[in-house]
């Protein structure tokens, strides 16, 4: 990044950090549930106290899509930099709540309550911060760079990720099984609100991108804009895309980014910290490989680059389900091919969805399909994939999970090529290189 402008450098630092904090704070709930889950649960078995937090964990997502519509408005109508600091400071109080959360033993049922209120504030925040940081970046990107820069979202989420895989295992090898029940699981929580607060600090420097402030009309300029209800009834079928790219992408991702150790842990018999150090090296070539899909997508084109690696990666999604038996070297290797495949869409589906619509409507139209997709089929792919595993039908969620991918695979095929396109105005971007290459 070197040859990066200093102030442009200063945004993908700002952007990156607070984007890794709402990542790490997502994924620690995923990745901490199974130590935590009987704090909060008491009714049942250690496999129904799991079900019913993860079950909380998908309750976070419901909170997306209305997160995504008012946070898209508030993006498109008073500025991409107040949602960018609102969502780092909901998303920072939300991991204290949980931190400072009373146990069921303590307080009863005040302490799920609390617990499901925090994951709502949280499914909020992450439903307007997503969409907003892909939306400023991809302004504020070089046209011929827009593939690379985009990947620093998934690439600072990865890092998110990793950070709290890495600190479950220091944590669970220098903690017993006991104390990791009983106070350790806070320690990522804790750790995880004083960073967003620090990102807060540094959004709170952030300047408006240019093409925004271009496109807002001045108090003398008379000619009226039509409504964001015209706007989105304008853009149904960038919208449409939208949802087609992340039906099958959301799914694959909490699989195999985020539930893969709990999974191991919980359905296969891994060892704990071995399960949580090989999801870390996973992830940490998964963050490697991203920038590599972004640069090869701005030389290729994002179309022709989807098409070669996606279909590779639905052959291999059930093979590398029936590696994980227990081992943890067969978690780590199955894990590593899941993560820098699925990547691919990962490091350059920001800059996509970017591209397909124009600036008056690009954070909205982004968010809510976005959200809606993602609330559906990612926030319940954890719960039905433990589910169906309990009932002896893993090969049935892995029938689910590819059928969804394939449906993805058909919307990258009828996508245009958008490459290069040109964000200014308030008309839908025009691609540079427009063919199906």
């Amino acid at each position: 990044m070197s040859t990066f402008p200093l102030s442009r450098r200063k945004v993908l630092v700002g952007l990156g950090l607070g984007n890794a904090i709402e990542w790490y704070d997502w994924g620690v709930y995923a990745t901490y549930s199974v130590f935590f889950a009987s704090q909060f649960f008491t009714g049942g078995s250690a496999a129904s106290n799991l079900l019913s937090t993860l079950a909380v964990f998908a309750i976070g997502f419901v909170a997306r899509p209305i997160g995504g519509m008012f946070f898209g408005w508030m993006a498109d109508r008073v500025g991409r930099k107040p949602v960018l600091t609102l969502s780092i400071g909901m998303s920072a109080g939300s991991c204290f709540l949980i931190a400072l959360c009373p146990t069921a033993h303590q307080v009863g049922l005040l302490a799920p309550t609390l617990l499901v209120l925090a994951r709502l504030a949280q499914g909020l925040a992450h439903g307007g911060e997503l969409p907003s940081v892909q939306t400023y970046l991809a302004e504020v990107a070089p046209p011929q760079r827009r593939g690379l820069w985009s990947s620093v979202i998934y690439v600072s989420g990865g890092i998110g990720t990793l950070f709290a895989l890495g600190l479950a295992g220091v944590l669970s090898a220098v903690l017993t099984p006991e104390q990791m029940g009983e106070f350790g699981w806070r320690i990522p929580f804790a750790l995880g609100g004083f960073l967003g607060l620090y990102a807060l600090v540094l959004r709170r420097k952030f300047t408006e991108t240019e093409i925004f402030t271009a496109n807002t009309p001045s108090e003398e300029q008379a000619a009226p804009k039509r409504s964001t209800l015209q706007q989105l009834r304008a853009n149904i079928k960038p919208m449409l895309q939208v949802v087609g790219i992340n039906l099958g992408g959301t799914i694959v991702y909490y699989v195999w980014a985020i539930n893969a150790p709990t999974f191991a842990i919980s359905q296969r018999g891994t060892d704990p910290t071995g399960a949580m150090l090989a999801g870390a090296g996973a992830t940490a070539l998964y963050v490697a490989a991203m920038p590599f899909w972004g640069w090869l997508s701005d030389k290729i084109g994002r179309r022709r680059l989807l098409l070669i690696v996606w279909p590779v990666f639905l052959v291999l999604f059930y093979p590398l389900n029936l590696m994980i038996q227990g081992e943890v070297w067969q978690l780590f290797v199955a894990m590593s091919i899941g993560v820098v495949l699925n990547g691919v869409l990962n490091a350059i589906g920001p800059a996509i969805t970017a591209e397909l619509f124009p600036t008056g409507i690009r954070a909205l139209g982004l968010a809510v399909p976005y959200a809606l997709t993602v609330g559906l089929f990612g926030g319940t792919a954890p719960y039905i994939q433990t589910y169906l595993s309990e009932q002896g039908l893993s090969g049935l969620f892995n029938a689910y999970a590819i059928f969804l991918g394939v449906l993805t695979l058909i919307t990258f095929w009828l996508l245009p090529e958008t490459k290069g396109a040109k964000l200014a105005g308030d008309e839908r971007p025009t691609a540079q290189v427009a063919e199906r290459s």
